[in-house]
């Protein structure tokens, strides 16, 4: 008996150590953890209530935040090891600490507070320095900014939305620069050198793909005619095509990151579907501010020239006068004309330095309010015809209409017989007189309207005019 005593201490002893082995286990195991969007060297949202968000293997417990801003606590307590809370976040500054408590303790370290972008859209949106600019060795090197942080979202695809990617942020360093979006850095460093505060940017782009893989399922699939153009677009192995695959897993990781606005350069892959672009395109921008719970600014680049052999010469055309429409007809969106900047022979055009400031006019104008900033285009306002001549009245001019070079490039004009034929022009102010010997009696106006177009008509900002077409003639893609 006495035996078995002995025995069953034994037993009872053994099966304790077991226990406090696989408590001590589970317990070390035991983990709090973030999205890689939430890490070292961030910037948050000024002024605003920035997202903290993550999850616990306890199923429930209490989670405290404190931004060493102000040492304040935030707490919210787990629900099926999933947390959320809104940290209130001070003016631009830092660097601070973000402590995250709960059954184990975490910290943010350099962290700043100033204006996030998103950067977003196919390859001359993704292109590095790397992958060709101008002045590239000279920008990499003058390219330390310890208040400018990237953060780059890897591109993989997604069937169903996903609440995390991979990613880091990252000072702006030429270690670092050198493989971020040339657009979007040279976006970042003016605001940057403009508003004197931290400046993040998140790069989540895709070369070749078409707008409709960055469209919620859900949305898109309400027009049946998108889904069945995405057929008319090539195929290609090495990037999604379908609707959604890229916003799964590139855009909705970052809902619940407060950001200022979104800068977008895409289109190209989209010509051979063109006459749907201005539908999906204001589709996706609608979209995401929906997502993101707020109607965010949405500063795009109007695709540049580019000899694309086509037969008609007309579908990137299409692509720009759905562009033009989408500023004309989405609120809080602006478009950067690049038709003077682009290279024939080269879809990704090297001038990036360029892009990136016109894309900062407008948000220094639109968003922050900066005066005496110009950022319009001058713009296609209205037709009169007077006799043989058809006069273009322009919108955006500021002191007036200007040529670089002796003749006015790239304006035609037709009558009845639908035919076009190059114009000769001469600029009044704010409107252009065109006529030709071969249309007597004129009845539509087209300006810079082919792919391969390259026009030299500005305002007295220097920036470009916008393509445009007066008619609704019917074309025909090949």
């Amino acid at each position: 008996m006495e035996y078995f005593k002995k025995k069953n201490v034994k037993y009872i002893l053994q099966q304790g150590l077991s226990c406090l082995c696989i408590l001590f286990c589970l317990n070390a195991q035991a983990k709090i953890w973030l999205p890689s969007i939430l890490s070292d060297n961030m910037v948050l949202q000024q002024n605003s209530e920035a997202v903290i968000w993550g999850w616990t293997t306890n199923v429930s417990e209490d989670i405290t935040v404190i931004g060493s801003w102000n040492n304040e606590k935030v707490t919210v307590t787990s629900y099926q090891g999933v947390w959320s809370l809104k940290l209130p976040t001070p003016k631009a500054g830092g660097p601070y600490i973000i402590t995250i408590e709960g059954h184990e303790k975490k910290e943010l370290r350099n962290v700043l507070i100033g204006e996030v972008w998103l950067c977003s859209g196919q390859s001359n949106m993704e292109w590095t320095p790397n992958h060709g600019l101008d002045n590239a060795d000279e920008e990499i090197a003058n390219s330390t900014y310890s208040n400018i942080r990237f953060f780059t979202v890897p591109k993989h695809i997604s069937n169903h939305p996903q609440d995390n990617s991979y990613g880091t942020w990252e000072e702006s360093s030429p270690e670092t620069m050198k493989n971020f979006s040339s657009v979007g850095y040279f976006f970042g460093r003016r605001l940057h050198k403009k508003l004197g505060i931290p400046i993040g940017l998140i790069n989540s782009s895709w070369g070749g793909t078409n707008v409709e893989t960055w469209i919620p399922k859900h949305i898109i699939e309400q027009e049946s005619a998108l889904i069945k153009s995405i057929d008319r677009i090539t195929e290609i192995a090495w990037w999604p095509r379908n609707e959604a695959l890229a916003y799964n897993a590139m855009i909705h990781p970052l809902i619940h990151f407060n950001i200022t606005g979104t800068i977008w350069y895409q289109g190209e892959s989209n010509r051979m579907n063109a006459e749907f672009y201005h539908q999906a395109f204001s589709m996706m921008i609608n979209s995401w501010r929906e997502a993101w719970g707020k109607d965010f600014p949405f500063y795009f680049v109007e695709i540049a020239p580019f000899n694309y052999n086509s037969k008609t010469n007309i579908e990137a055309a299409l692509v720009r006068e759905a562009q033009l429409k989408t500023m004309q007809t989405v609120k809080n969106t602006g478009m950067v004309v690049t038709n003077d900047i682009g290279n024939l022979k080269n879809i990704h055009p090297t001038n990036k330095q360029e892009v990136g400031r016109r894309l900062a006019l407008w948000a220094m104008s639109k968003t922050y309010g900066i005066k005496n900033v110009a950022c319009n285009s001058p713009v296609y306002k209205s037709l009169k015809i007077k006799k043989n001549k058809a006069i273009v009245t322009f919108s955006f001019t500021g002191k007036g209409l200007k040529t670089k070079g002796k003749d006015v490039k790239a304006f035609f004009i037709a009558g009845k017989d639908q035919k076009f034929y190059p114009a000769k022009a001469k600029i009044d102010g704010n409107k252009v007189e065109l006529k030709s010997k071969k249309v007597k009696h004129p009845v539509a106006v087209r300006f810079a309207f082919t792919e391969t177009a390259l026009p030299n008509l500005y305002n007295s900002y220097n920036l470009p005019a916008a393509a445009f077409r007066t008619d609704n003639w019917k074309t025909e893609i090949k």
